[in-house]
């Protein structure tokens, strides 16, 4: 059986894509970018694992859902169980699925390797590259410019300025003693999510807020 492993969910956000989104963070990675948002999820250890089946079914529960966005971790090095999962919603749904990886696309293609390969042709969207701090101009779904937005279909094409050239904007969801940021950060962000967490903290009833 093919299990996934999962850093962390969202349920329900629109900062990661058009629409409302699913947002699956695997856990491990075989990059180590500097400047990195979400360092914890590097190592390549357990966290929690799930079926595909069991995960599809979790997606389509969620009411309102337009897309799935995969990051992470490095999605590419859980391809197998990630195109058991994208099989399964393509048989059921036409959610949209938005993918990034550390990997370019071409790197991907020239693997060779059947499982990947599955997985891309599920993408509507691969946004590729390693994140590099240097580079971040602070503007649309990617964390760089150095980073290439792939419309892997046509469905996206028409809202491709959105990709490379959207004001950023966060979401702050709070889970009992902890905060999940959900987005790509503007470059302010730091100084916004301190007061957000000390605001919520102190209203419990603030349980997401928006940030541009």
């Amino acid at each position: 059986m093919t299990l996934l492993n999962i850093a962390e969910i969202c349920p329900a956000t629109r900062t990661l894509g058009p629409g409302q989104r699913f947002v699956i963070w695997v856990q491990g990675c075989c990059f180590n970018c500097g400047g990195c948002i979400s360092p914890e999820w590097i190592p390549q250890q357990v966290a929690n694992l799930v079926e595909p089946t069991i995960l599809a079914q979790t997606i389509l529960s969620v009411s309102g859902t337009d897309g799935v966005t995969i990051s992470g971790g490095e999605p590419m090095l859980q391809a197998a169980a990630l195109g058991e999962l994208l099989t399964k919603l393509r048989q059921q749904t036409s959610l949209s699925i938005i993918c990034f990886t550390g990997f370019s696309l071409a790197q991907l293609v020239a693997k060779s390797d059947s499982n990947i390969n599955l997985l891309l042709s599920l993408i509507d969207v691969l946004i590729d590259g390693q994140y590099i701090a240097e580079l971040n101009d602070n503007k649309g779904w990617r964390g760089s410019a150095n980073q290439v937005v792939h419309f892997l279909t046509d469905r996206h094409l028409p809202e491709a300025d959105l990709f490379r050239d959207r004001p950023r904007n966060v979401e702050i969801h709070l889970r009992h003693d902890a905060a999940l940021m959900v987005g790509i950060p503007p470059h302010n962000f730091s100084q916004d999510f301190r007061q957000a967490v000390d605001l919520a903290a102190a209203k419990p009833e603030n349980l997401t807020r928006d940030f541009v």
